[in-house]
């Protein structure tokens, strides 16, 4: 199965409970934090899990949100916005946007924010022509309405009613998606309302509940409370990794995806850091392009394959950051003596400290050799030293329990 690397974001509302507020700035670009908009955490989040196609479907003040983010990158990924003719509803959005669709993609909702691991909900195959939501549980479905589960199958939708109370699973507003099921959307139409209930009769609608923090800023009050919390959640604790020798067999300078073989554990310590909330950042010394065995595109084409088989364990790397200089190279442009990059010194560490929101005093560095400690040490992370076995155990231990 090919690895999703489409996000679609529905950020056309008019966001009307959020009065004055969105009357001439569109709900999902509600600044959280000086400078920081609450689509800006959405979108970070949804690079960092290796999604790289970012759509935005666009409807009122779109020209504002064209304006902002049309053309922009946010780590590797690039983001478009495809506008609305006219209010089409958030099935009729996203069947304007057929064209523009993979074969298989994430839809999330660009009012709410809930912090899960979109490889877990992508992993497994679709039904055919269906898709699969990611569910929250709460204390409360009143304001939300409800959805019931049968095993891995959604079996209804029970509308929101203030009298119906109690805790329970709600729609949490991301959805993986078959290309498939748009050719059924009639616009202007409601893809909760209309689409997803045909769905759940015909046995093609999932589900999979979460627990992550979720918070949707459809009202004055909750958008106060995203401007309190959700500039923080972009800050994250950072497990950084070396390569060969922990994460996959070291057969020496090791640059084919048909060499690819994880240590024990290796893909679930990653899916285990993803779903604690770490950013997982590879650091590793790849001297075989200075000694001329291979060159950093052989490097990106052995990082791709490692990201398409964590996504079938629900994982992902944040981040892989390479230094391919060594002082007895053979390649001139490659050869430099003590570059800052290289192991045992800290720059590939001190650039992702930069390039990323780092909790730095709650993260490590795991290695198997005394340069990794000491790349550790000069930037003052704690480092563990790798020497076999269980990769998971080993991080279990590290960071304790949830």
């Amino acid at each position: 199965m090919t690895r999703p690397t489409q996000a679609l974001f529905l950020v056309g509302g008019r966001g009307t409970r959020l009065g004055a507020l969105s009357a001439n700035t569109p709900k999902p670009m509600q600044e959280i934090a000086p400078g920081v908009l609450f689509l800006d955490l959405l979108l970070e989040n949804a690079a960092r899990m290796g999604f790289t196609d970012l759509v935005l479907l666009a409807g009122h003040l779109g020209d504002q949100v064209e304006a902002a983010y049309h053309g922009r990158r946010v780590g590797e990924a690039t983001i478009r916005v495809v506008r609305e003719s006219q209010p089409m509803g958030t099935g009729g959005a996203l069947a304007q946007a057929a064209d523009a669709l993979d074969e298989r993609f994430v839809l999330l909702n660009g009012d709410s924010f809930f912090d899960i691991n979109l490889r877990v909900l992508t992993a497994a195959p679709l039904p055919e022509g269906g898709g699969r939501l990611a569910l929250r549980m709460v204390d409360d479905t009143a304001r939300y309405g409800s959805v019931q589960l049968s095993d891995t199958k959604i079996s209804a939708f029970i509308e929101k009613n203030p009298d119906l109370t109690g805790p329970g699973l709600i729609n949490g507003g991301i959805y993986y998606l078959d290309r498939a099921m748009v050719g059924r959307i009639e616009a202007p139409s409601s893809i909760e309302s209309d689409v997803f209930p045909e769905l759940v009769r015909e046995g093609r609608l999932e589900g999979v509940p979460f627990d992550g923090y979720f918070l949707d800023i459809g009202l004055p009050e909750t958008l106060a409370q995203a401007q309190r919390e959700t500039a923080a959640l972009r800050v994250r604790p950072a497990a950084f990794l070396d390569r060969d020798g922990v994460l996959n067999e070291d057969h020496g300078y090791t640059h084919r995806v048909d060499d690819l073989v994880w240590m024990p554990g290796a893909r679930e310590a990653i899916r285990l850091l993803n779903d604690r909330g770490y950013r997982v950042i590879v650091v590793t010394n790849q001297a075989g392009v200075a000694r001329g065995f291979y060159d950093e595109d052989a490097i990106g084409i052995f990082h791709a394959g490692m990201q398409a088989q964590l996504a079938e364990a629900g994982a992902f790397v944040d981040a892989f950051y390479h230094c391919p200089y060594h002082a007895d190279g053979k390649v001139p442009a490659y050869t430099v003596e003590d570059h800052p990059d290289r192991k045992p010194n800290p720059g590939m560490i001190l650039r992702a400290l930069e390039d990323w929101h780092v909790d730095k005093d709650k993260s490590f560095l795991i290695g198997d050799k005394p340069s990794d400690m000491e790349a550790a040490r000069r930037v003052g992370l704690p480092g563990h030293l790798y020497a076999g076995g269980n990769l998971q155990a080993l991080v279990s231990d590290i960071i304790g329990p949830e």
